[in-house]
């Protein structure tokens, strides 16, 4: 697959800077994330039945494998480090998943990641993916962060490009949720790596697409297919979240929950 061939390539090129400093990951539970993700997936799932194109079928089950992917190398990492932001957004990518899902059950597509336990996929190519993942993000906690923000720069491009090819409004909103998601990861990591001394070179995005993300506010609630805040919910302030809720907070998943502070 396209996707794969990509980010092997990006994952074996980073040239990462090794930061002496050990940030100890505090904060709480993982509940939070289900209220968004949740709400966007079961309002396209009720939107109409459209016929799929080719090119809609296989963008649906790359996604599955995709999300997959960024799910088990968060939660292998989020177990090496010990470090919020992983386990949290490995949460984040569950709902990811199961958006997915639901949209391979609304139209009867067999799902390529079912019964697979994590770390295990169902191609070598995938599963050498993973492997070097996991391998970069075992090398230090920057590295860790660096391929974090890979995968959801990856995400982010995929997703605009899958767009393209996309009529179904079912399949545009979730994609519009998921992508939401991967700006609010990138934001989290990249702030993270800064709180270590560090930055993120695009990969796969331009470097000012990067930029704008990661300057921009964190996104909160459900999002409709054209990317419109769903129930009037819609950006969060992020000077206000820093300057009421202190420098280090971190909503990874724009949900309101305060899920990284790293202190």
């Amino acid at each position: 697959m396209k996707f794969i061939k990509r980010i092997g390539s990006a994952v074996l090129g980073l040239s990462l800077l090794v930061g002496g400093a050990n940030v100890m990951a505090a904060g709480n539970g993982h509940g939070g994330y289900a209220g968004a993700a949740a709400a966007g997936s079961t309002a396209a799932v009720l939107l109409p039945y459209q016929d799929l194109s080719e090119e809609e079928t296989a963008g649906v089950l790359q996604m599955a494998e995709e999300e997959k992917l960024a799910r088990d190398v968060y939660l292998y990492l989020d177990a090496l480090w010990g470090y919020t932001v992983f386990g949290n957004i490995a949460v984040s990518e569950q709902n990811h998943m199961d958006a997915v899902a639901a949209l391979l059950a609304k139209y009867g597509l067999a799902n390529p990641v079912e019964g697979l336990e994590a770390g295990q996929f169902a191609t070598a190519e995938m599963q050498e993916l993973y492997d070097a993942l996991v391998a970069q993000g075992s090398e230090s906690l920057e590295q860790a962060l660096q391929v974090g923000a890979t995968i959801e720069d990856l995400d982010i491009n995929d997703l605009e490009e899958l767009k393209a090819a996309v009529d179904n409004e079912d399949i545009l909103t979730v994609y519009a949720n998921l992508e939401k998601g991967s700006r609010n990861h990138l934001r989290a990591f990249v702030s993270n790596l800064e709180l270590l001394g560090s930055s993120y070179t695009a990969q796969f995005l331009t470097q000012e697409e990067v930029d704008a993300i990661v300057s921009s506010d964190w996104e909160t609630g459900p999002v409709d297919a054209n990317g419109n805040a769903m129930s009037g919910q819609g950006m969060g302030n992020r000077g206000g979240m820093a300057g009421a809720r202190g420098a280090y907070y971190v909503d990874s998943d724009g949900d309101g929950v305060c899920d990284n502070l790293q202190l």
